[in-house]
């Protein structure tokens, strides 16, 4: 058991920015291990938003019951532009004092984390954050909390689409979030049998791309699977798909966009497990006194990463998994 260091009693916790599968199960091990150490817990709604507007209750173990299996966050989760300035932070900061407040647990992404290091900045507010986001581009962590939930979303519908795929000699362009990152598209092209799988980290093109669909019809394919991630420099998936009609009109070309549903559903196994064991670090953290770090896992155990390093760098595709999906494409 952690021997707390510090004159922490009570501590906030908030969801930020876009939300992801196991949130809830982050929020249930931040407030159950605050109850175990003899701490107080106070949610706060709609991330900053709270923070400013004073949405705020405590919570108890209780509180959390039978929220470890559900999808989203019951705390909600918003995009504060107030927050973005001086004097949204600095009501902000009015109500964290006024309610007492110690320290933050910060559950999202690389802009929750941008938030609450200026706030972290300008009034000294100690801060653990969690990586809660299902790209997994956060560095300082092998996996973030809602990832595998998502890439499990992700490949039950692309094997319904390849269901459809084979039965009418199809071709589709299938949309995976990842703005910035292909880790989604990567993971779910290899476990599902993609043709092709199209990421921002690689510099793809068209005729890479038309060469290896001919490749397949050549072998005998009858029909393919192209993930791409949402950021894919070469277009969006409609321009793909209208080039690719163009370049082969014989070709039976559709379209699948995936969207918000990789967002939501119960968290699996493994997200629940890996936000439980950071909940738990967050607030084992704060109560060694660390502050302005993010609570992740590698090599499956707990590390602690300055949180501007978690911001400014990002995770890197491994590119053992880009040969292999080149390997079993053939």
């Amino acid at each position: 058991m952690t021997q707390p260091t510090t004159s922490i009693q009570k501590i906030g916790v908030l969801t930020s920015g876009g939300d992801s599968p196991g949130m809830n199960s982050a929020i249930r091990a931040v407030v159950r291990a605050c109850a175990y150490y003899n701490i107080k817990c106070v949610g706060i709604r709609q991330g900053y938003e709270g923070l400013i507007h004073n949405q705020m209750s405590e919570l108890g173990a209780r509180s959390v019951k039978h929220i470890i299996n559900k999808g989203g966050t019951f705390l909600q989760t918003a995009r504060s532009e107030e927050f973005r300035t001086p004097e949204g932070r600095q009501k902000a900061f009015d109500h964290f004092k006024k309610n007492e407040l110690d320290a933050l647990i910060v559950i999202g992404g690389d802009g929750s984390f941008t938030g609450a290091n200026v706030f972290h900045k300008e009034f000294n507010v100690p801060f653990i954050g969690i990586p809660g986001t299902i790209d997994n581009d956060i560095f300082g962590t092998d996996f973030t909390i809602g990832y595998d939930t998502a890439l499990n979303t992700c490949i039950e519908a692309i094997d319904k689409i390849r269901d459809s795929a084979t039965s009418h000699n199809r071709v589709f362009f299938v949309e995976v979030m990842g703005r910035d990152a292909g880790f989604i598209a990567l993971s779910s092209g290899i476990a599902s049998g993609a043709t092709n799988i199209l990421i921002p980290e690689e510099k793809d093109s068209l005729e890479e791309l038309f060469e290896s669909l001919q490749k397949s019809e050549q072998a005998g394919k009858n029909s393919s699977i192209i993930v791409v991630a949402e950021g894919e420099e070469l277009g969006n998936v409609y321009d793909l798909a209208k080039a690719t009609e163009k370049r082969f009109p014989e070709y039976d070309v559709r379209v699948t966009v995936l969207g918000h549903i990789q967002r939501g559903g119960n968290p699996t196994c493994m997200d629940r497990v890996l936000a439980s064991r950071l909940g738990v670090a967050a607030v084992e953290g704060l109560l060694e006194n660390k502050t302005n770090v993010m609570a992740g896992s590698r090599a499956n155990k707990i590390v602690y990463t300055p949180i501007e390093e978690a911001i400014k760098k990002h995770n890197e595709i491994d590119k053992e998994l880009i040969k292999v999906a080149k390997i079993l494409a053939i």
